[in-house]
């Protein structure tokens, strides 16, 4: 009887449990082979999905970033929340998401400071990671100066205000630790209340 090998669920697992070795080991003491036998299977079952560790790597990243998306997607979506509500709820769930997975944002800094070593455009690399984020920004931003409830601010800049502070609190996870996240949160809050319109 032939075995029924669930692809997508495979990969799922691969990934999840190189994520785990990534996090664990950091991404340079990390081998191909070494992903393999986490995985309980053979390199060349490897090479099906995968070609090298850095597309493994590569995956891994962009499985958390679709998953931070979905998280926002249902955040943006809720109408029985105030844009406010909204804005602040993303915010705090980016931040959580970073301190669920802040090895991983280490691991991530230390790579891309690797790859600019090598002459890689990190700026480009990050910018393709964040763009659906960023949109999603503008887009409460937007629909919150539509609706009335916030001012009739530059949204580009109150974006940029915005994304400011998670690339800061993102620095900061990865230095210090995923400590003191409610002076964090405070930062998120007090970000969004300024764009609120006085009544």
């Amino acid at each position: 009887m032939a075995i029924v090998v669930e692809h997508e669920k495979r990969k799922k697992e691969i990934l999840d449990k190189a994520l785990d070795l990534f996090m664990e080991n950091g991404y340079e003491d990390v081998t191909f082979q070494k992903i393999a036998d986490k995985c309980g299977v053979t390199r060349t079952t490897l090479y099906i999905y995968f070609k090298n560790k850095k597309e493994i790597f590569a995956w891994s990243i962009k499985q958390l970033t679709n998953e931070i998306e979905s998280s926002l997607l249902k955040i943006i979506d809720n109408r029985d929340l105030s844009y406010e509500e909204r804005l602040k709820s993303v915010l705090h769930t980016i931040l959580q998401k970073c301190v669920d997975n802040y090895r991983l944002f280490v691991i991530t800094l230390t790579y891309l400071l690797q790859l600019k070593n090598t002459g890689k455009d990190t700026k480009k690399i990050v910018q393709r990671r964040i763009i659906r984020l960023r949109h999603l920004l503008s887009t409460v931003i937007i629909d919150g100066i539509t609706s009335g409830n916030f001012k009739k601010v530059n949204v580009h800049e109150a974006n940029e205000l915005i994304f400011n502070l998670i690339e800061a609190a993102v620095f900061r996870l990865t230095v210090f630790g995923p400590q003191d996240i409610q002076a964090l949160q405070k930062s998120f809050d007090l970000t969004v209340s300024a764009l609120l319109l006085e009544k």
